[in-house]
């Protein structure tokens, strides 16, 4: 009994040094949330909204990487795909905004659907190849098709009323409107991590054939991961759309998967909120050092060189390292 006793003391002290990380995860939510209320009274509201995109992006595809550990190369076909749906829609429909957008994540998860059910036959590097070889199809297929007008895009495309009420012709309101799509989708891509699915999903990434012999379905897994990944994507591509009023080849293009990547790496890979620093950080590159022109590229190649000679784990997986609490 005696020594029962003792060793439940390191076990009682061990939780106590780490508290309770989803409490911390929560209080860092409802702090996001309070800085996107102030933001805009600071930040040009159009600049805020582009980096929600893109962290919602960088969120979609950490659930996939981070957490599935299936790196695709093929991101942006799932992006750009649902921007052109969900402008198409807007445009040439008159669907509301949501709506739209409903339609290009719609779309985004069952092109995502299709491009799983071949990629996730293969592993590894041969996974990675066949999601940008399909990406690169979807790529083609946007320059040739009449409804995505080619190298012009699909151009002025109408924000339109939220329910047919709201209108959001006017930045501020569509700021609103983007900060709670993020959100909403925030908190449920915490609840996918944290359920038992994404326990499930973590023990595949860290040791699948042990999964396997525990009765996991690996394969429907990765699949599932896969269209949830390509819908968060298809919704970060639809806002997009609308924020811009513009849906272009550069969302599809491959160069789009590469960024989406570098925002995740030097944000965490792995960590829920790293994604979202990273996509600042990138994002608030291309705008301010707008100026330098091509230089751009290297200094952000810089950055990532740095982030991974110096701190491997991001810039969140660093701070969680330091204050020894998961992020």
């Amino acid at each position: 009994m005696a020594n029962v006793a003792i060793a439940a003391v390191p076990a009682d002290h061990g939780a106590r040094d780490h508290g309770n990380p989803r409490s911390l995860h929560r209080s860092i939510i409802i702090a996001i949330a309070v800085i996107l209320a102030i933001a805009p009274f600071v930040l040009y509201p159009v600049f805020l909204m582009k980096v929600l995109c893109f962290a919602l992006f960088a969120l979609a595809f950490n659930l996939l990487q981070g957490y599935g550990g299936l790196l695709s190369f093929g991101h942006a076909a799932f992006f750009g795909m649902a921007g052109y749906a969900t402008a198409h829609a807007a445009k040439m429909w008159g669907f509301t905004p949501e709506l739209s957008i409903l339609f290009g994540t719609v779309v985004g998860a069952l092109l995502g659907l299709a491009i799983g059910a071949l990629a996730i036959r293969r592993q590894g590097i041969y996974f990675s190849m066949i999601t940008l070889a399909l990406a690169q199809m979807v790529f083609f297929f946007c320059l040739q098709a009449a409804f995505t007008g080619g190298e012009d895009g699909i151009q002025g495309v109408p924000r339109g009323d939220l329910l047919g009420l709201v209108s959001l012709a006017d930045d501020r309101a569509m700021y609103v409107f983007v900060c709670m799509v993020f959100l909403a989708s925030l908190a449920m891509i915490y609840r996918i991590i944290h359920s038992p699915f994404g326990q499930a999903l973590k023990a595949i990434r860290d040791n699948e054939p042990r999964a396997v012999s525990l009765g996991f379905r690996t394969a429907q897994y990765k699949l599932a991961t896969f269209v949830l990944s390509a819908a968060f994507a298809g919704l970060a591509g639809g806002m997009k759309a609308l924020v811009f009023q513009l849906a272009s080849l550069t969302d599809v293009h491959w160069s789009m998967s590469g960024e989406v990547v570098l925002m995740t790496l030097v944000g965490g890979m792995g960590t829920v909120f790293g994604p979202i620093v990273g996509a600042l950080v990138m994002v608030s590159m291309q705008n301010y050092l707008a100026q330098f022109g091509a230089w751009v590229t290297i200094i952000q190649g810089v950055v990532f060189v740095v982030c991974v000679l110096v701190f491997r784990e991001g810039i969140v997986g660093l701070i969680a390292r330091l204050i020894r609490r998961p992020l």
